[in-house]
């Protein structure tokens, strides 16, 4: 698969062009909007310089067209940094950038810094409630009770399928969603205590292990932080009828990570019928897998 789609060089408009598009665009017709969306996305980017005063603009179709139309091109720029970032990375980078960039794509106005700062502000919290010297299991049951009990953080079972259980912004809005993103928030606030906790990527569900000298211990994040033990997660794997391979108990690289991510939206987009939010993580996986 070709990963640089075919793009059209800009369109050249003139400023008597810009007040046409302009005026059409506080025309209320879906068909008249489709057609004027579709020539101002092929001017380029640079339109947002000049769509922008639009939406503050007293007139609300007007002001609609202009911040969908802004949106959408912050999407197709969220995508190609991406996608780029897909490309340019090994096994190993900062998962936590790889999650930010990929909810960028489809929230591309999220601000990163409060998000970030919230996740701060949980580590802190967390730091102020673990002793020098505590056991793993004491730190353990502290995050529990603090996640899950607390912070009411739990697993989307009932709308398991909902692409917001896969963006980490969404994730922490809401408190909850899917295996994996929550087990990442689990990890990035571990990487802040500086704990010794990795992603375990298990076929079917996604846990996380923490590993020292003494202790191995298995966390059900998606579960509300059950603790388990390695019989467990071979329990399981049988229960799936899996064979047991060397590598599902081992810590998921960051590009791992990362693929099974975008799988798990590639997958929920093709079952909701959404083929070109489906075509997009397929290009990501193409990336992924180079």
């Amino acid at each position: 698969m070709n990963l640089a789609a075919t793009i059209a060089p800009p369109l050249e408009l003139s400023e008597g062009q810009r007040t046409a598009l302009i005026n059409l665009l506080a025309d209320n017709d879906p068909a008249v909007y489709q057609a004027i969306r579709d020539r101002i996305l092929a001017s380029g980017p640079t339109a947002c310089d000049w769509l922008r005063p639009h939406v503050l603009s007293s007139d609300p179709v007007l002001r609609r067209h202009a911040q969908e139309i802004i949106r959408r091109f912050e999407q197709q720029m969220a995508d190609n940094r991406f996608l780029a970032f897909c490309l340019r990375h090994g096994d190993e980078f900062d998962i936590e950038e790889a999650a930010w960039l990929l909810a960028r794509t489809q929230y591309p106005e999220i601000n990163l810094e409060a998000y970030q700062a919230l996740l701060d502000n949980y580590a802190h919290d967390l730091r102020e409630r673990i002793e020098p010297g505590a056991g793993a299991k004491q730190i353990l049951a502290i995050i529990k009770t603090y996640l899950f009990s607390e912070l009411v953080f739990t697993g989307n079972e009932k709308h398991y399928y909902d692409p917001d259980n896969s963006y980490l912004n969404r994730v922490l809005d809401r408190r909850t969603g899917n295996p994996i993103n929550l087990c990442l928030i689990y990890l990035l606030l571990a990487r802040r205590l500086q704990l010794p906790i990795a992603g375990i990527g298990l076929p079917g569900h996604f846990i996380c292990r923490y590993q020292s000298a003494s202790d191995e211990i298995y966390i059900d994040v998606f579960n509300g932080g059950r603790l388990l033990t390695k019989t467990d997660c071979v329990h399981h794997l049988l229960k799936i009828n899996s064979e047991l391979r060397e590598h599902d108990l081992s810590p998921a690289s960051a590009r791992r990570m990362l693929t099974r991510l975008c799988a798990n939206l590639h997958q929920i987009y093709r079952y909701l019928e959404l083929s070109e939010e489906a075509m997009r993580f397929q290009r990501y996986l193409v990336a992924l897998g180079r």
